[in-house]
C-alpha cells in the first residue's frame, strides 16, 4: 500500500509549486521546482513525512509529449473514454479531457500522485477521475476504454516488459494505444509506430541532458 502523508494535499502545496511545463504551457501543475522543498527532499525525509518517491511532483518529458500531442490532435480522444495508466502528475489525463474526451481515469498505485492530479485538475478547472488499482495485475485488456495513454514507463526492465504487454493486450482488442518516451533504459520501438516526435526541454538534475527528444508511438497488437 502507497504512503500518504495526515494532509496529502497540504502536504503537496506545500512542498510544490504551480508551474508551467515546458511542451503545455496550457496548464499549471503542483511541481517540484529548485526553490522548494521536495526538490532536496532525501530518503530520509520522505520515509519521515510518510512519503513514497515523488514522481508526481515532476513534469516528465514523455508525459509531456503525450499531452502536447493530444492538444494538438483532439480528433484522438475527442467524445471518447480515455485511461491514463502511471499517470503521475496527470498531465496527460488534463490534455485529453482538454481535448474533448467522454471520460478520463487517471490510474496510479501511489495514492499521492492521485492526490496532486486532482489538485492539478482543479487548479486548470478541469474534472478527471482517479484509480489507485494496480492494473498491470489485473485481466489483461481491462479496464474497458476507447484510448489508453502512458507515458514514461520503461525506466525499470521488469515495469518496462510488463507495462508493454499490458498495452498490447489492449491494442489486441482494436484500442488506440499511445505511449510516449524519450528513450528509457528498457525502451523498444519494436512493434510500435511513431506518430510524433518533440524536442523537450528537462532539467539536468533529473536528466543527462538538458534537452530530451521524445516521441509518442502507437503501440500495435504484436511486437
Amino acid at each position: 500500500m502507497s504512503k500518504l502523508p495526515s494532509d496529502p494535499e497540504g502536504f503537496i502545496r506545500a512542498n510544490t509549486a504551480l508551474e508551467v511545463p515546458a511542451m503545455v504551457p496550457e496548464f499549471r501543475l503542483w511541481l517540484a521546482t529548485e526553490y522548494v522543498p521536495i526538490w532536496q527532499a532525501t530518503e530520509a525525509w520522505l520515509e519521515e513525512q510518510n512519503v513514497d518517491p515523488p514522481y508526481w511532483a515532476f513534469c516528465w518529458p514523455g508525459g509531456q509529449a503525450i499531452a502536447r500531442h493530444l492538444l494538438d490532435n483532439p480528433d484522438l480522444v475527442t467524445g471518447k473514454r480515455v485511461i491514463d495508466f502511471a499517470a503521475g502528475s496527470g498531465v496527460s489525463s488534463l490534455a485529453a479531457v482538454r481535448a474533448g474526451a467522454a471520460s478520463v481515469v487517471a490510474n496510479d498505485i501511489d495514492r499521492l500522485s492521485l492526490v496532486a492530479a486532482g489538485l492539478n485538475a482543479t487548479a486548470n478547472g478541469l474534472s478527471i477521475e482517479t484509480s489507485s488499482e494496480d492494473w498491470l495485475a489485473g485481466t489483461p485488456g481491462a479496464p474497458e476504454a476507447d484510448v489508453v495513454i502512458a507515458g514514461d514507463v520503461c525506466y525499470e526492465r521488469e515495469m518496462s516488459v510488463q507495462a508493454l504487454a499490458w498495452l498490447r493486450s489492449h491494442a489486441a482488442k482494436g484500442r488506440l494505444v499511445l505511449l510516449g518516451d524519450p528513450g528509457r533504459n528498457y525502451f523498444s520501438a519494436q512493434g510500435l509506430e511513431e506518430l510524433g516526435r518533440y524536442e523537450i526541454p528537462t532539467s539536468l538534475q533529473l536528466e543527462n541532458r538538458g534537452m530530451r527528444e521524445t516521441v509518442v508511438w502507437r503501440v500495435l497488437p504484436v511486437s
